[in-house]
């Protein structure tokens, strides 16, 4: 045999080695989650048939937006031709993600490998793509270090003995007919096992248990079954609602999750698989920022792509993972491995802990040159660096347990700036403390404090309820406000003229999880004001708003300012995020405030992501 062939054929038993080696022994289970808690970001892909005309993957024929016969003639448009699973992983590698989960089959019973399992209609016999899609897909992913997940339908729609069709036909009633149904089971269970056996994943994600009881999917025998085979899998919690961890969908959780492992899965545009049309793509800076919330909430992002029928993905997929791949390689020692973050009040953005707790990441989507405020550390700083910029970060220690931390402005980064704060030991905190701005000091030149300082402590404390303005003569339209302190700080009274109508009988603002700032509300709660600091890298958000939005302005300015809503699902009552572009020649050069009337008083979605329970 020439040494050619020899090592080709090694390379081919190393790759086969991995993908059918040994069953692993079981681990404890806090131990078995590690990786996954550690891995912060994963790739979703959602390819199937669907991608030939760009509609609904699955649910297209459910809901009878075409019939389920024009929806499998997509089969013969299906061809893969420029599939380079190769490519696919250095991308999803690139992007910083250490796992990937890829559809085997979708609700509409189309399955990407060759399965065995009688009358399944697979990519190999069906479409014009003769090829089974999974194994090299797996193979290349396992060669390059990335933990392997698999998506797999529990219903199948197409399939002839599944009892469910469309929304409106069932084939039959499965407790009338246990025979039937147990063909089904007997059909989804041995693609399982074929799943298992042949690609011995580290992660199952199931979807669509809702058509049946966990009984009528016997996933106790489900879960014996994939155990056996790798005791050690993960499986989501929508296999019977129980599982290894949570799977909130589109929406980014307001408050931190009960579960203790759980990941959001989301898409870059609207739609999962891919749709020609749907143009409607975040900005890499939003996606930057998502992740962001995930991690400082102690989660993982599971971010979608859906590649064209040919095997390509689309160049604004690409771009946005190449985008993400330039931050996580820059910050990685502030993701993998890393905890949830402070409780809120200590810093106005997101934060997270690494695991001896000795090292507090803070996460800054914005620029500002007056210095980051943290609040109640009981434990002292030992040092203070920006990751990726190797000069000096000076940081001040202010009264009670406050710092005041200095960026230069060569320090930032273009998207989300980290700052790490070192201690000897585990971080301790304390609850915020200070006493309450009063008039005199805000408007007095001589304090200590610059202006843009005392304007922050002053929004710090209307976001509590503290109006220091309710028994002075300030007026809404403030022309009538008048002081009698000297040296009066003119800066700070020109402000307070300005923004009078944020502090014309206004109230306390949102709860913490909404809004990464300040906030403060009109009396009636109908006009919710988002307090500004510095310059944002991009457009501020708002999670968790069920009201319709009139209309956003500048306050002091008036100027109105435009909103676009994103991953509002018409299923699903979580509100989508409202993203608003704050124009950098409107920002005030102390601190911005940005008025957003709604249809109604304040209505508030803060419902937790539920706790999970794991039965392996």
């Amino acid at each position: 045999m020439h040494l050619k062939k020899i090592v080709t054929c090694l390379l081919l038993l190393a790759i086969t080695g991995n993908i059918y080696g040994q069953t692993a022994k079981p681990i404890e289970p806090n131990r078995k989650m590690e990786w996954f808690g550690d891995a912060k970001l994963g790739i979703f892909i959602h390819w199937g048939v669907y991608a030939v005309n760009g509609i609904s993957e699955s649910w297209s024929f459910f809901n009878n937006y075409t019939n389920h016969e024009a929806y499998m003639k997509q089969l013969e448009g299906f061809n893969a031709s420029k599939y380079d699973p190769a490519n696919w992983v250095q991308l999803i590698k690139e992007s910083g993600a250490k796992y990937a989960v890829i559809t085997t089959k979708h609700h509409d019973g189309v399955s990407l490998w060759n399965t065995k399992a009688i009358d399944a209609t697979t990519t190999l016999k069906n479409s014009a793509a003769k090829k089974d899609l999974i194994t090299p897909f797996v193979a290349a992913l396992k060669q390059s270090g990335l933990k392997t997940g698999l998506y797999f339908s529990l219903p199948d729609w197409s399939y002839e003995n599944y009892d469910v069709f469309t929304r409106d036909r069932k084939r039959y009633d499965f407790k009338a007919d246990p025979k039937r149904w147990n063909s089904f089971l007997t059909y989804y269970q041995s693609q399982l096992n074929e799943l298992s056996a042949q690609f011995k994943p580290d992660l199952l994600w199931f979807d669509g248990n809702w058509e049946h009881s966990a009984t009528e999917w016997q996933t106790d025998k489900v879960r014996k079954l994939l155990s056996s085979y790798n005791p050690n899998i993960i499986i989501n919690s929508r296999l019977d609602e129980h599982g290894d961890y949570e799977t909130p969908e589109q929406g980014v959780p307001v408050v931190k999750p009960n579960a203790p492992y759980w990941e959001l899965c989301y898409t870059m545009n609207d739609s999962w698989g891919f749709q020609p049309y749907d143009q409607k793509y975040k900005s890499s800076n939003m996606i930057i920022r998502t992740l962001v919330d995930c991690i400082s909430m102690g989660g993982n992002l599971l971010l979608d792509i859906g590649p064209k029928a040919d095997g390509t993905i689309a160049t604004e997929q690409v771009s946005i993972l190449k985008d993400l791949g330039r931050w996580t390689k820059k910050n990685a020692e502030a993701i993998y491995g890393t905890q949830s973050g402070l409780e809120p009040g200590h810093f106005n953005g997101k934060t997270a802990l690494s695991k001896d707790k000795k090292t507090l990441f803070l996460y800054l989507d914005y620029q500002d040159k007056a210095g980051i405020t943290l609040l109640g550390l009981a434990t002292k700083i030992k040092s203070v660096s920006v990751i990726g910029y190797e000069g000096k970060i000076n940081f001040k220690a202010a009264d009670n347990q406050n710092y005041i931390i200095e960026v230069p402005e060569n320090a930032y980064d273009k998207d989300v700036t980290v700052v790490a704060v070192k201690f000897d030991e585990a971080i301790k905190t304390v609850n915020p403390v200070g006493a309450t701005l009063n008039l005199a000091t805000l408007l007095n030149a001589q304090t200590k404090s610059s202006t843009v300082s005392k304007l922050k402590k002053l929004s710090t404390d209307l976001n509590k309820g503290t109006n220091i303005f309710n028994n002075t003569n300030l007026s809404a339209d403030g022309l009538s406000f008048t002081s009698d302190v000297k040296p009066l700080d003119t800066e700070a009274k020109e402000w307070i003229v300005k923004n009078a109508e944020v502090l014309y009988k206004t109230t306390a603002g949102i709860p913490a999880g909404h809004y990464d700032g300040n906030t403060t509300l009109s009396a009636d709660k109908q006009t919710l004001y988002l307090f500004v600091e510095g310059k944002p890298t991009g457009p501020i958000a708002i999670k968790g708003l069920k009201n319709q939005i009139s209309r956003i302005r500048i306050v002091g300015e008036g100027t109105m300012l435009p909103h676009e809503v994103y991953n509002k699902l018409y299923w699903s009552k979580i509100p989508g995020i409202i993203y608003i572009p704050v124009p950098q020649d409107k920002l005030d050069k102390n601190l911005t405030v940005i008025a957003v009337l709604l249809d109604g008083p304040i209505d508030l979605y803060r419902e937790k992501v539920g706790a999970i329970e794991s039965n392996l």
